[in-house]
């Protein structure tokens, strides 16, 4: 049974804490312009706002020369030259779907992710819906040394999909990563447990340990036809999950902006989320 929430005293902590620095996800302006534009165009309305770092969304790049080298180091500077930091994101899953480690995605991915010189690369879990994902001592081992060198925060996102988006997968595999020295943390995505049926807050007191980066947004709509939009400034169970989640961690803006005030937009939830 889930127990009692006092939201008046969580959100009294909440407010305690210092400004949190916030990273605006490129795909909040647009996926659609994203695409078209290039994330660059998008890296000087980003650093206006006042955001600590921008979002790199594979999934985002319309060629395959986005996702080179060469590429991938150029949007790298031009983000720190707007005095903010990059994080990549990748739609490659951590685990295939028979629950086996994908040791080709997650070197792939991070070496993309040095090439931007990213501070902070996001993978899916994935993972079996019925199984989760192997937590052998063998995958373990690789797991461990897979992401060891990177000079990026490596995080695993709960996902949309069971497989991938339940308390327990997550649980499961971090509980036998906690007698190893590894450098693996999660990203705590606010809305995607409500795609996947799973409750925020019993996941926020579970998993929040874990948690290295956080990505914000509240959902509306339900039986699978959900959508992301921004979190009123009096969501009192926003503000009690935000609560339970460490105060330090980067959060992340995943819902989209008004398309008629972008700029506006972007600095008013930059700020209301440092201090949230």
């Amino acid at each position: 049974m889930v127990e009692q929430v006092n939201f008046g005293n969580l959100i009294k902590n909440a407010r305690t804490r210092a400004k949190v620095p916030v990273v605006i996800v490129a795909s909040a302006f647009g996926a659609e312009s994203i695409r078209r534009d290039g994330h660059a165009a998008w890296v000087e309305v980003a650093a206006k706002a006042g955001a600590a770092g921008f979002e790199v969304r594979r999934e985002l790049f319309s060629n395959k020369t986005q996702s080179q080298p060469a590429s991938l180091y150029e949007l790298g500077q031009r983000i720190r030259a707007g005095g903010m930091w990059p994080v990549y994101s990748t739609p490659a899953m951590l685990f295939d779907d028979t629950g086996a480690l994908d040791e080709c995605a997650m070197e792939q991915t991070l070496d993309e992710a040095a090439a931007l010189g990213a501070r902070i690369v996001k993978f899916q879990l994935g993972g079996s819906e019925s199984t989760g994902t192997a937590t052998d001592s063998v995958t373990l081992d690789r797991l461990i040394a897979g992401v060891r060198n990177s000079k990026a925060q490596v995080v695993v996102e709960n996902g949309q999909l069971k497989a991938g988006g339940t308390i327990d997968a997550f649980s499961a595999l971090f509980e036998a990563l906690e007698t190893r020295a590894h450098t693996l943390a999660m990203t705590f995505d606010t809305g995607n447990w409500q795609w996947a049926q799973q409750d925020p807050l019993e996941a926020a007191r579970r998993l929040a340990k874990y948690v290295g980066y956080v990505h914000c947004k509240a959902v509306e709509g339900e039986d699978g036809r959900c959508f992301a939009t921004a979190p009123a400034i009096d969501d009192s169970y926003f503000t009690a999950l935000l609560a339970y989640l460490p105060a330090h961690v980067p959060r992340g803006i995943e819902f989209p902006f008004d398309q008629a005030s972008l700029a506006s937009d972007a600095a008013r939830y930059v700020k209301q989320l440092a201090s949230a």
